[in-house]
């Protein structure tokens, strides 16, 4: 897979397909690009998809210091500059709805349409994302693994398919420690809770069911602030393109059709 080298970040990312328009994948903590495997197939028919690392994850680089949410918007647009990519329709989930939403702020004339999925403008404390980040940098990341699957899928997808929870499991635990509390820490000091209404995009919420990281009131708050956007519930947990992977394609199709 390609790379694109841009100052101190060197972005791993896979572009892939020869329909138009693109659309862009971005991924949630603690996972690369390969989350989106489920959604390839069926999409690459009507668009070319570009999934990339987030800084910190996967083959992208893991630069030194905290990162934001900004950086990883820049990161987005540095990308599509360097591709020739002028508009795109983009999805990001958890960690890359955030940066969704940062570039439907900062960035309105790049972008399409907006598909925001298991994602809310702020999540958690900074006590609880503090706790996560000293353990992880003292412990690792095999020391989250099993309450982070605990939040990804419910308790009936974890039994019944226990190979797609093994490797999201395996996915987790080999993300870099010091890129995932560098991820923590942007997760930490990002609050949208008061730009979100910008957002001038079309845009589609989708929020799992039985999500315990971002319930149905975040993406409740999200069409409540966002004009004209819409919502789709599924019977999931946070990785809802996996847990409900046909549903999700098929949610993120229709929008994007319309």
């Amino acid at each position: 897979m390609p790379f694109v080298d841009g100052g101190e970040l060197r972005t791993h990312y896979a572009l892939t397909g020869d329909k138009e328009p693109v659309l862009v994948f971005s991924n949630s903590l603690g996972t690369d690009f390969s989350m989106w495997d489920p959604q390839l197939a069926e999409l690459e028919r009507r668009f070319r998809i570009l999934r990339y690392d987030t800084r910190g994850h996967g083959q992208s680089s893991v630069t030194p210091g905290d990162y934001t949410i900004d950086q990883f918007g820049r990161d987005v647009l540095g990308l599509l500059d360097s591709l020739g990519l002028d508009r795109v329709d983009f999805c990001g989930l958890s960690m890359g709805g955030m940066i969704g939403m940062w570039l439907g702020i900062h960035a309105p004339s790049r972008l399409h349409r907006l598909v925001l999925s298991n994602t809310a403008a702020r999540i958690g404390t900074k006590e609880m994302w503090n706790a996560r980040i000293a353990t992880v940098r003292k412990d690792g990341m095999k020391s989250v693994a099993a309450s982070v699957i605990e939040r990804w899928f419910t308790p009936e997808f974890r039994a019944s398919f226990p190979e797609k929870v093994a490797r999201a499991q395996q996915m987790l635990e080999n993300t870099p420690p010091e890129g995932y509390a560098a991820c923590c820490a942007a997760i930490r000091d990002m609050d949208q809770r008061e730009t979100v209404a910008q957002i001038k995009a079309p845009t589609l919420v989708i929020y799992g069911g039985s999500d315990p990281v971002t319930p149905a009131s975040e993406a409740q708050f999200l069409t409540g602030r966002i004009r004209g956007a819409v919502k789709v519930e599924l019977p999931a947990a946070h990785l809802s393109n996996v847990e409900q992977a046909d549903a999700f394609t098929e949610a993120v199709s229709y929008f994007l059709a319309r």
